[in-house]
């Protein structure tokens, strides 16, 4: 036996005691309604599947099928008996998890077998805190749940890849997990949203509402905060906690068409991101948070299909766009209409200069008319909080945007 196949006995084995641990410490192993067992049930399973992976990557496979067999037949057994007085399965469940990452760790698959017994002793461990979560899931949201399953699984497959028309044409399939992607992000901001609870305050509702826009998000604090004054500090700080989303969501979005460029965009995007996270930082260290705060977007539909549709729609323009841009005017008219698009949507913006710009002249240019597009964006929401905001968050959302646009202009100049 060499020292890699210990190695596999011993995960094995340990990774049975961890949940036979977890079945003993929550009372499932003793009393009138035990189940399977605990501690030394489990392990003694976990070695006993680590074994037969062992003997299977010997050859000995009919010995390896007679232990695993053995096994799940115990599992089965111990369930029917348990079974008369109580349904639940989740030990018996737990058993077949064992034996399954107790062979693939038998046979030299230590890291697949380690990280299922990882989840599945962090799904035991946190039974309550998942029971409670399942409890508070209303209505709209498991059937925004189901839309995003049948668009992603049903709709995605069947639509074809393309290109189809001039200007670079049309690509369905794209269009469509664009659409996904952002319908994605809105959903985790809305339940982000529930997660926090309202007593979190602003600053974790601009946290989450910059998922989708950091933009909107700005002009509902700084036209709140005018009609709230004393609200306007949390407001400017959940502004600028908005903000400070749009620099990861910028690179995570170009990671997904087109990470090469993610680095050369980074060089860019670091000098104000750190701006914008020290000023979040500071405002949730100093801040009073305030005891709730607005939506800033529609509660009714947390996948906001229509955004994300007109979104795509949007993004399918501007890479037509750029694309004519790009063949009549070369860099500058790249640079030229990035600076117009980054007005009106840093997302559009990003997704055509990643995939158009970046494959048809270079990961630099492309980088840089996206910096342009943002720079050129972050001037605008400093104006909507100037003209609409309170003084207090024209001097805090304001100022941090000031200093963010400073930090990327310096670094363009550069």
């Amino acid at each position: 036996m060499v020292p890699g196949d210990i190695v596999g006995l011993v995960i094995a084995a340990l990774g049975g005691a961890a949940i036979g641990v977890e079945r003993q410490w929550s009372g499932h192993a003793d009393g009138p309604h035990a189940r399977l067992g605990g501690i030394r049930t489990f392990t003694l399973l976990g070695l006993t599947a680590g074994l037969a992976g062992w003997l299977w990557t010997l050859g000995v496979t009919w010995l390896a099928v007679v232990l695993v067999g053995g096994g799940v037949g115990l599992v089965i057994a111990a369930y029917v008996q348990a079974s008369h007085a109580d349904i639940d399965a989740t030990t018996e469940v737990a058993a077949l998890v064992v034996l399954a990452a107790g062979v693939l760790a038998g046979i030299g698959q230590v890291q697949i077998a380690s990280g299922i017994i990882a989840v599945t002793s962090v799904l035991l461990v946190e039974k309550s805190r998942l029971h409670g979560w399942v409890a508070r899931i209303a209505d709209r949201d498991l059937r925004a749940a189901a839309r995003f399953g049948v668009m992603a699984l049903v709709v995605l497959p069947l639509l074809p890849q393309g290109p189809f028309g001039p200007l670079g044409g049309v690509r369905p399939r794209e269009l469509w997990a664009l659409v996904l992607f952002f319908s994605g992000l809105s959903f985790l901001g809305h339940l982000l949203r529930k997660g926090v609870g309202p007593g979190q305050g602003y600053l974790f509702s601009g946290l989450a509402g910059g998922l989708l826009s950091s933009t909107n998000v700005t002009w509902t604090f700084s036209r709140l905060s005018r009609a709230e004054p004393s609200l306007a500090r949390p407001l400017a700080f959940g502004a600028v906690a908005a903000n400070a989303v749009l620099y990861p969501r910028v690179l995570t979005v170009t990671a997904v068409l087109n990470a090469p460029l993610v680095p050369v965009l980074a060089r860019y995007l670091a000098a104000p991101a750190l701006v914008a996270l020290g000023i979040a930082l500071a405002g949730a260290l100093a801040a009073r948070r305030d005891a709730a705060g607005p939506a800033t977007s529609d509660e009714a539909n947390p996948l906001q299909l229509r955004s994300a549709l007109q979104m795509a729609v949007l993004f399918q323009g501007v890479l037509m766009l750029v694309h004519l841009a790009r063949i009549t005017q070369g860099s500058a008219g790249v640079y030229a209409s990035a600076a117009v698009l980054g007005l009106t949507d840093v997302d559009a913006l990003t997704l055509s200069m990643a995939r158009d710009v970046a494959q048809a002249i270079s990961l630099e240019t492309a980088a840089r008319a996206i910096a342009i597009g943002v720079l050129a964006n972050t001037g605008m929401k400093t104006a909507m909080a100037v003209v609409f905001g309170a003084t207090t968050f024209r001097m805090i959302a304001g100022g941090a945007l000031v200093a963010m646009a400073m930090a990327l202009g310096a670094v363009l100049t550069l």
